[in-house]
């Protein structure tokens, strides 16, 4: 509990207070800007470009006793006035959980494909090590999922708002948890959700043409300095010798206090990965570092993965776990609805749900199948989200026209705009490279996977993009049920077992 005053005091010393006409000794239990989840004695802040005045109104009838705002409001509450709302919130939230990170082993990713798995690698590792020690799990902030010792729920953002990513650090530090990994986005760093926090550990995997628009970065030099951010945030950074624009991100990553990279091509870097094969369904690699030389195995298929692998081990090695728990813990690690595998009986048709969403991730997966399955014809099945990543279509459809042998074009969360145009607008930029003969649109998403199936011929690969195991779609301003695409794989796989069997 904190007095008012110490929140004026706050933004004063941030240089961004205007005003208040604040009671300073008014006792805060909460902060909020979510009008739905207020509580007594909140202070409550007007944020978004959505924000409505209504918002307000129902917060100071639920119990909010001061709101924070860059404008005055036409009700009957005390109010705090501030230059920069971002700026309030973030420094704010590290107040009022009293840097609960800085209690945390805490380890951020960023890059354009291959967070998730990463994080995913990286807590198996650190659970098997803490198993081991008899002590707690270790924390995750995913894009598919949180858990802070406390609360297990699904994601909502990447990284979460400042208020949610500080109470999920406070959670974190109360049951005891000693490790925190948490995917970091470039808005986040752009628009300061994780500023004032200090990353022990920050990973850098890549980077590729993604999330440029009005609503997110107006280019790519604003989306590669925003993922730069992350290096003056952390004491170690890792990073991706093999990535694109490397030279800029070695002379970026000096920021940090130290340096440990990773790479499949340079046998200088402190973790290099070689010998690189399937053996079966799963990946076998080598690792040679400065304290260790051998062979790890990856049960979730991929040969991409060895680099998001490499990445895990870098941050193993640099808190000196043993190569014991890393080898488990790669070979445990699982991550729903990334590089999952569906099969027929015949082991014909291959159907592989992955949420890959960008350019960089399209090029990567379809290289990948096309090596793992030689000789069969691959397909991919994907739409664009409506009103962002508008950068995203022209993007995916090059590739998936120029690599794939055929492309389905259907929905993903359209939602506000026209499920139409977003297809009319991939297929145009198809048409450019692979011609009209090289894809169709079915604007349900369902009857697409179904369609997919349905035209397999003799072998086939089918990758099914973009929602991996989320289980709505976003149509208009409605979040619908959708069966996920690995429940719509496993049905028509079936149908197409029973119709080989006639």
């Amino acid at each position: 509990m904190e007095k008012l005053q110490s929140f004026i005091d706050l933004f004063e010393r941030n240089s961004i207070l205007v005003e208040h006409n604040c009671d300073e000794n008014v006792q805060i239990e909460n902060i909020s800007y979510n009008s739905r989840e207020i509580t007594e004695n909140t202070l409550f802040f007007c944020k978004g470009a959505h924000f409505k005045e209504q918002f307000l109104r129902d917060a100071i009838n639920k119990g909010a006793v001061a709101y924070v705002s860059i404008q005055k409001y036409d009700v009957d509450a005390p109010c705090i006035i501030v230059l920069d709302i971002r700026k309030a919130l973030y420094s704010t939230a590290n107040f009022f959980y009293k840097n609960a990170w800085d209690k945390l082993n805490l380890i951020g990713i960023t890059g354009t494909k291959g967070k998730s798995t990463t994080a995913y690698y990286i807590k198996s590792i650190l659970d098997e090590y803490l198993a081991d020690n008899n002590r707690k799990e270790s924390g995750l902030a995913s894009t598919l999922e949180i858990y802070d010792g406390i609360v297990r729920k699904p994601s909502t953002l990447t990284t979460p708002e400042p208020f949610e990513l500080h109470k999920h650090f406070d959670n974190a530090v109360k049951s005891g948890t000693e490790f925190f990994t948490m995917e970091v986005s470039s808005q986040a760093l752009k628009y300061g959700r994780t500023e004032g926090v200090n990353f022990k550990i920050g990973c850098y995997l890549n980077i590729g043409i993604d999330h440029i628009s009005a609503n997110e970065h107006p280019d790519f030099e604003d989306y590669f300095t925003s993922k730069m951010k992350l290096f003056t945030q952390c004491d170690t950074a890792v990073i991706n010798l093999d990535s694109d624009l490397s030279e800029r991100v070695v002379e970026c990553s000096r920021n940090a206090k130290k340096v440990v990279t990773f790479s499949t091509k340079n046998p200088q870097a402190d973790i290099y990965g070689y010998n690189i094969h399937k053996d079966n369904s799963e990946t076998v690699f080598s690792v040679k570092t400065d304290k260790f030389e051998c062979e790890f195995r990856l049960s979730m298929p991929g040969l991409f993965n060895v680099e998001n692998a490499l990445c895990a081990i870098g941050v193993a090695y640099v808190l000196g776990i043993s190569p014991e728990h890393i080898y488990n813990g790669l070979y445990k690690s699982k991550t729903e609805g990334r590089m999952e595998i569906y099969e027929s009986e015949n082991k014909k048709v291959a159907v592989i749900v992955d949420y890959a969403h960008n350019k960089l991730s399209f090029e990567t997966i379809i290289s990948s199948m096309k090596k793992e399955y030689k000789g069969r014809p691959v397909s991919i099945l994907f739409g664009c989200p409506g009103n962002k990543a508008l950068v995203r279509r022209q993007g995916m459809a090059e590739v998936s026209g120029e690599m794939a042998d055929f492309v389905y074009i259907t929905e993903d969360d359209p939602a506000e705009e026209r499920i139409e145009d977003i297809c009319n607008e991939i297929a145009g930029y198809i048409d450019g490279v692979g011609g009209k003969d090289k894809y169709k649109i079915i604007y349900d998403r369902e009857t697409a996977i179904k369609t997919a199936i349905e035209d397999v011929r003799d072998t086939a690969v089918i990758i099914l993009a973009g929602k991996g195991a989320e289980t709505h779609q976003k149509r208009g301003l409605v979040s619908e049920d959708y069966e996920s695409d690995a429940v719509l794989a496993i049905k028509y796989l079936k149908e197409y077992d029973e119709r080989q069997k006639k």
